[in-house]
């Protein structure tokens, strides 16, 4: 991040926070934070599907209330990590912010089914899970810690990317230096896989890549496209190893200084926002793919029952826990 842009990252939260919890829907609010303007952050760019979808929330909700309530959209990781995004929206300096739910695990253990290696078969099968009782349950568990969990976006299939080798089989991984997010599971995983796992938020990656600092990451293809790693990645191997979604998120200090009816419109445009990012994401991975072939990207299908059989051990070990052991066992049921 440049100097200039750091600044005006710096003045755009020291505003926001100086509004305070509330301040968003309080009258004559002069510090930058409108009366009835909500604050949404994410670190992807304009154009994608998650800042498409709570950008459609935000379009929804004011043409319901008549322009009373609109969303500010602050794009491209303008307000921080998602690390830092959450710690705001739990302390109400912002409103919304997406995050990523391998990001969450530490903090929302819940969030932990919906991570775990080869849980899922299919985006399909993920979305099943998430419209169902599964989803509704780990989206419950985020209000015990400042957030109310409003949807859950889906983000395609998590695959390895690296600049030096296909990767066919879980040897392949031996010496790599591979970015995961700082999250137990993922850390488990690339060690149990062969690979050196190297903690980093998504927006150092990319400098990561070119500094050789790391090796590659894992990541949807989208990201990996939107991003621009494939300019120095230029190895993609279809692991799908995960299908870890993300969560949209509103600081719960937000949500409960709204009156009832407004939450319920609310939490119903959220809902509604699911399938505005669905097809969003469908067709823009879909455009992804073949930039990335244009591209002359290496792309390689793995040995999926190698990975697999690598990945027990962990697996084992998270379903010890009898609430994850409830949650895998539905979210297998609806294979």
């Amino acid at each position: 991040m440049s100097a200039a842009v750091d600044r005006q990252r710096r003045r755009v939260l020291q505003g926001l926070c100086a509004a305070g919890a509330g301040a968003v829907f309080g009258a004559g609010a002069s510090d930058g934070r409108a009366a009835g303007v909500f604050t949404a952050t994410d670190v992807h760019p304009k154009d994608y599907p998650t800042v498409a979808a709570v950008r459609w929330l935000g379009e929804t909700l004011e043409r319901q209330t008549g322009g009373r309530l609109r969303i500010r959209m602050y794009h491209a990781g303008q307000l921080g990590r998602e690390s830092d995004t959450l710690e705001l929206a739990r302390n109400g300096a912002i409103d919304f912010t997406r995050v990523y739910t391998g990001a969450l695990n530490n903090a929302f253990p819940l969030t932990r089914a919906l991570c775990m290696p080869f849980a899922f078969d299919s985006v399909a099968h993920q979305r099943r899970v998430h419209d169902g009782a599964v989803g509704a349950a780990v989206l419950r568990g985020f209000e015990s810690r400042g957030v109310i969990g409003l949807a859950l976006y889906d983000s395609g299939a998590r695959c390895f990317y690296n600049t030096r080798r296909p990767l066919h089989a879980p040897r392949d991984l031996a010496g790599l230096k591979l970015r995961v997010p700082p999250s137990d599971i993922f850390i488990a995983l690339i060690r149990l896989l062969g690979g050196n796992p190297t903690p980093l938020p998504y927006g150092q990656v990319f400098s990561a890549l070119e500094t050789h600092l790391i090796d590659g990451a894992e990541n949807n293809l989208r990201s990996f496209h939107a991003s621009r790693h494939f300019e120095t990645a230029r190895y993609w191997s279809q692991s799908a190893h995960s299908y870890a979604p993300d969560a949209l998120l509103i600081s719960k200090r937000t949500f409960d200084g709204l009156k009832p009816s407004d939450r319920a419109l609310l939490t119903d445009a959220a809902r509604a926002s699911v399938r505005v990012m669905r097809e969003a994401w469908d067709t823009s991975e879909a455009e992804s793919r073949r930039a990335l072939e244009a591209a002359g990207v290496a792309m390689n299908t793995v040995d999926a029952a190698a990975f697999r059989r690598a990945a027990e051990p962990l697996v084992r070990e998270l379903l010890a826990d009898p609430q994850l052991r409830a949650l895998h066992a539905a979210i297998r049921k609806a294979a």
